[in-house]
């Protein structure tokens, strides 16, 4: 069996961070997620606003760096959780339990980092630059005549393969 989920979205609120009895963090937001396609009528995209909880480190990382507006990757679980109302009506709602979640900007973009840094839930961070500061990825400009793509002056014959 496959539950894996990935989104990507603004928070539409600070993070909640709350604790179990048992002393175990737990934190929950929400997250806008445009959808992919437009709208034939109106060609505007449809925003979905996904429920997300994570817990123990994963926790108290997100309430730490995240806030309102910020753009969070999502990596964890679809799980559907069935409750009652106050009024003793069966409900059903459906919320990502995360396992991960990296910046989705960088501190210009919101208010944060120049790298892409998210919580592994086993305990350890993994950072990489969110986009090159230079477009052609650190090789510098591309040759002065405009063409992007520069001969090699050298050429040992040797290929691997």
């Amino acid at each position: 069996m496959l539950n894996k989920i990935f989104i990507m979205g603004r928070l539409t609120r600070d993070p909640e961070l709350r604790r179990t009895q048992t002393g175990t963090p737990v934190a929950s937001f929400s997250l806008a997620v445009d959808r992919d396609f437009r709208d034939k009528s109106t060609g505007e995209r449809a925003t979905d606003f996904i429920d997300v909880v994570a817990w123990r480190q994963t926790a108290e990382f997100v309430s730490r760096y995240f806030s309102k507006g910020r753009m969070a990757v999502v990596e964890g679980r679809l799980q559907i959780r069935d409750w009652t109302d106050k009024e003793g009506g069966k409900r059903r709602s459906a919320e990502v339990v995360a396992d991960n979640i990296y910046f989705g900007d960088s501190k210009r973009d919101g208010d944060g980092g120049g790298y892409s840094t998210g919580y592994h839930q086993g305990g350890s961070y993994s950072s990489a630059p969110a986009a090159p500061a230079d477009p052609f990825g650190g090789y510098g400009a591309p040759p002065a005549d405009g063409d992007q793509f520069a001969e090699l002056s050298t050429d040992d014959g040797n290929l691997p393969f």
